[in-house]
């Protein structure tokens, strides 16, 4: 589903002078350690010659980033955003890719959104010097939102419902040959799809233990629900749902974004596109692997993206800025009002987001 569619006191006393000596400057402390808390993470807008509406984001390390957006643009930076390509793919200026994959400098898949032929898999191997088209979807009630990948060979896209099921494409060769998944997909609702707001409604998992892979897919519209496709080494991929209490009911209200930390413990974000001030029922958090969702507090608005930056700090992006936590989502703090799409880190020192006309940012 293109989101583009549903513009989204101090109590006084009568203190002793013992009192004012030793309350001012304990005051004065936590004045400055609140302040601390507050300013020691804020973005800082790159400088990158594009003005390209960007929604996909890969983060690779402290050095390699790729974004994706309109107007068939890809941009790379090798050097911490120090410098960047910008690159606008051969014969795809009309496409928006709404999502890049990328593994190093080098090798990076991108996946264009739109009905019948405007849904498109890219590939480069030589840093978008060049690119090569590995899929173009025939099917007019496809839809493609997102593509997740395990590694350089093995990626899975994802398409809103064809015929009351999400529709889903998988390769094991690197996207020499992309394949339609045989579907055991439970059935989608009436009115249920899936965002292509940041590239994070589909994402892929390794676990640490059987089974040995995890896709989770999540929806909006009419519904809010986590799909969970568990694969086995005797069984293959199986899918199970679950409902989740994140908002729901119209067009551009459900869940936009899934990020996991570990095999145990995830989070799901989202709202209502529409109204991007109402912080209610926007997020939900499993501590079972996604089995089951509680409702969680303390966004301060519509977030289509969510990321893990560590263990205890998450980040959730939307049209009206961003929220950070510091305790694994317990309690939330916002830092700025920049309209972002999509959020991405590896670890403290590379959080990079971006947005509309070209916004590209890193977390200072």
């Amino acid at each position: 589903m293109d989101t583009d569619k549903h513009r989204s006191e101090l109590g006084t006393k009568n203190p002793t002078s013992s009192y004012l000596f030793f309350s001012v400057p304990l005051c004065l402390c936590g004045v400055v350690l609140f302040l601390a808390v507050n300013t020691s993470a804020q973005w800082v807008k790159q400088n990158v010659d594009t003005t390209a509406s960007l929604r996909g984001l890969s983060v690779v390390n402290d050095k390699i980033v790729w974004a994706s957006g309109t107007g068939g643009t890809v941009i790379r930076t090798i050097d911490g955003g120090k410098t960047w390509k910008v690159i606008i793919v051969p014969g795809a200026a009309k496409l928006d890719f709404r999502d890049v994959e990328a593994f190093d400098a080098d090798t990076a898949y991108i996946l264009s959104i739109g009905n019948g032929e405007s849904s498109r898999i890219y590939k480069t191997t030589d840093g978008g010097a060049t690119w090569k088209e590995q899929f173009r979807n025939k099917n007019e009630k496809a839809f493609f939102d997102a593509i997740a990948c395990l590694g350089r060979n093995s990626c899975v896209a994802m398409s809103d419902p064809v015929d009351g099921h999400f529709l889903l494409l998988s390769t094991a060769s690197g996207g020499s040959k992309w394949e339609e998944e045989r579907n055991r997909m439970p059935d989608a609702k009436d009115g249920e799809a899936a965002f292509a707001a940041s590239g994070t409604c589909l994402i892929a998992q390794e676990m640490r233990e059987r089974p040995h892979l995890r896709i989770f897919l999540v929806s909006g519209g009419t519904e809010a629900r986590v799909f969970r496709g568990l694969s086995t080494i005797d069984s293959g991929l199986f899918w199970q749902v679950v409902d989740t209490p994140v908002t729901r009911g119209t067009a551009g209200s459900g869940i936009f974004s899934v990020a996991m930390l570990d095999d145990k413990n995830g989070i799901i974000v989202g709202g209502n596109y529409e109204k991007p001030n109402e912080a209610k029922d926007n997020l939900a958090l499993t501590t079972d692997g996604g089995k089951n969702w509680k409702l969680g507090t303390g966004l301060s608005g519509y977030r289509s993206a969510v990321s893990y930056i560590d263990r205890s700090t998450i980040i959730a992006v939307g049209t009206n800025g961003t929220d950070i936590s510091r305790n694994g989502g317990k309690t939330w703090t916002k830092i700025g009002s920049e309209d972002l799409n999509a959020v991405a880190a590896k670890g403290k020192r590379s959080v990079w987001a971006v947005g509309p006309k070209g916004g590209v940012y890193r977390m200072k």
